[in-house]
């Protein structure tokens, strides 16, 4: 299969922009709950027609700072309400948008800064204040920085309270008056990608870009889209994917809510009751490994176990004619047991997850399927506003991300790259025409995945063209095939697979620093053991090399890998080997580790 396309299920006008939906549910819906914004500790409703004039409010003080239209102002926090009521104070005032990622360098500040030439920028922490002012000297368009909170205990207004102050002047009517001059090809966001290479680069983002993604979203999910349902944020606001589901939950008038530490996401989850939840892969692989560790360290392991395969084997049954009677019973003791429990740490009322960012090993998908909370997987890039493919409860392939998303048309190159068009495909690059031609030619933008459309549209993505590994034998290598099934083991954290030229495949693993301790305590080691003293260990080495057993069987024994090695540390962000939405930067890791990498070829 080539090609493949899904028809728009609605067009988006070109007077139409993001903000109309904000005035449209305070007029005809003005008591609706549109947010649970988090007040020392209880969450605290924001109807409608508050938050419509909470973005007036702030929309005068960004016109009354003397903002003309198209200006770019920068946002970076975590997730929060705040970010959700900025972002649309920016669009009312005729804005665009630049997202930063709160983790961020003053490095990676400074060029996001100047590369949109921003005239302003809100940040949250003091922390992120001193980056902007060790370079603010090196942004000559930048007139205003303004932080959330306060400064310290001098009594010093924070961001809101000075947009309140600086648009007193400011009437309503010339709020209404830019809004209504934006129109849905403007640009409406510059999101710049995290980048595994190089410098990040600004995607544009249209107005019409973003209201086709959430208006194909919402014909996806009509189930998980309603008013008065729940969803809780807890993934960066830089990063699209959580953008996007945050306006869903606009139009669709269902109750957004926000929480910026996951180290919290559990009674966060519990308090706040979400009807759905959206993660990137790695979060689903830490409740999963989290669950294993509390039952195997309380010694009901072998009830985990068991209640994982009859999970496992019950979501294979439903692409199979259904699971038999014993199968049944088995399900049905095990949810009383075991996937209860799982749901209500969930929460209690999610009915599905969204899942995207990076492949969902097969078997969890399987797995929370088989516990009641399907992981509707996509794929998509910020290039794309989002998810371009998605899987929905009435069409769900595990394994696959799904078919094209209403409006989009997908082709897979004779070098299997996956083409992607529609109106969700991004304008261009920002300030960067060539990367911009060579994204997008004929209409069509080009990925750099790799992947396979099967007879009825569903996209299995099997590779990244820029990581395709070629050995010395000739033989090409896709490493997320490996990857991905090396991360479902509870004891990885993050592994990367080498072998370009040469003789065969080789991979470096860490090890999970929240499962290690219970496994230690298990072989009847000290729990505070650390990696760096059980690089060679028998048992662990045993283990992974396992794991390793069980990704082999997805390939071909030219592709498998031979040799592993073990690192003392994990891959994070802080270290530079992940980027903030929990990419590998390949570059990086074989730089910082080019010592273990020749060791694995070493004779």
């Amino acid at each position: 299969m080539r090609e493949f396309s899904v028809p728009a299920t609605a067009t988006v006008a070109e007077d139409e922009n993001l903000t109309d939906m904000v005035w449209a549910n305070a007029e005809r819906f003005s008591n609706a709950i549109s947010f649970r914004r988090r007040v020392d500790g209880t969450w605290v409703d924001v109807t409608a027609k508050d938050f419509a004039a909470q973005v007036t409010t702030l929309a005068k003080g960004l016109l009354g700072a003397g903002l003309q239209p198209g200006d770019r102002v920068g946002l970076m926090s975590k997730t929060r309400y705040e970010w959700s009521l900025l972002d649309y104070a920016i669009w009312a005032a005729g804005l665009v948008s630049v997202p930063i990622y709160e983790t961020s360098s003053a490095d990676q500040v400074e060029w996001i800064l100047a590369d949109s030439s921003a005239r302003a920028v809100v940040v949250e922490t003091t922390t992120h204040r001193a980056a902007v002012d060790s370079v603010v000297d090196r942004l000559p368009e930048l007139r205003h920085v303004w932080q959330l909170e306060g400064p310290g205990g001098d009594g010093a207004p924070g961001a809101v309270d000075e947009l309140v102050a600086l648009g007193a002047e400011v009437t309503e009517e010339q709020v209404r008056t830019a809004r209504k001059a934006v129109a849905a090809s403007d640009t409406a966001t510059l999101i710049y990608t995290s980048g595994t290479t190089g410098r990040p680069k600004g995607c544009e983002l249209t107005h019409r870009n973003l209201l086709a993604e959430v208006r194909a979203a919402m014909a996806a999910f009509p189930e998980l889209m309603q008013p008065g349902h729940a969803v809780l944020l807890f993934l960066p606001m830089a990063h699209v994917f959580a953008r996007v589901i945050g306006l869903c939950s606009v139009y669709a008038r269902s109750t957004l809510g926000h929480t910026p530490d996951v180290r919290n996401l559990v009674p966060d989850l519990g308090s706040f009751r979400p009807d759905f939840v959206l993660a990137v892969p790695r979060v689903f692989e830490k409740v999963y490994n989290t669950a294993k560790q509390k039952a195997h360290s309380e010694g009901k392991g072998k009830i985990f176990d068991a209640a994982e395969a009859t999970a496992v084997a019950y979501s294979r049954s439903l692409d199979t004619g259904g699971p038999g009677l014993g199968l049944k019973l088995k399900h049905t003791l095990f949810d009383k047991l075991v996937y209860s429990r799982l749901r209500a740490a969930l929460g209690g009322r999610c009915e599905a997850a969204v899942s995207g960012g990076a492949p969902l090993g097969e078997r969890l998908a399987h797995f929370f399927r088989g516990v009641g909370v399907p992981v509707l997987e996509g794929y998509g890039l910020t290039e794309t506003t989002a998810a371009a493919f998605v899987n929905v409860r009435s069409a769900f392939k595990v394994g696959t991300v799904g078919r094209p998303v209403a409006g989009t048309s997908a082709r897979i190159a004779e070098d299997g790259e996956i083409l992607i068009k529609g109106d969700v495909v991004f304008r261009g690059y920002w300030n960067n025409p060539e990367a911009t031609a060579e994204a997008i030619q004929d209409g069509w933008f080009h990925t750099g995945d790799i992947g396979e459309l099967d007879e009825e549209g569903f996209l299995r993505i099997t590779g990244r063209k820029k990581e395709i590994i070629v050995t010395a034998g000739g033989k090409n290598v896709s490493p997320a095939v490996l990857e991905d099934r090396l991360r479902a083991h509870p004891l990885i954290s993050q592994c990367m697979v080498v072998g370009d030229k040469q003789p065969f495949i080789g991979v470096l693993v860490t090890i999970d620093p929240e499962f290690f301790p219970s496994w230690l305590s298990a072989h009847g080691r000290p729990e505070a053991t650390p990696v760096a003293d059980m690089l060679t260990d028998p048992e662990l080495v045993a283990e992974v090399q396992a794991a390793v057993d069980e990704a082999n069987k997805a390939v071909s024994k030219a592709e498998s890998i031979r040799k592993f090695r073990i690192l003392p540390v994990d891959f994070t962000e802080a270290g530079g080997e992940m980027t903030p939405s929990l990419k590998l930067r390949r570059t990086v890791v074989a730089k910082t580790y080019a010592a273990d990498i020749d060791a694995i070829y070493a004779k």
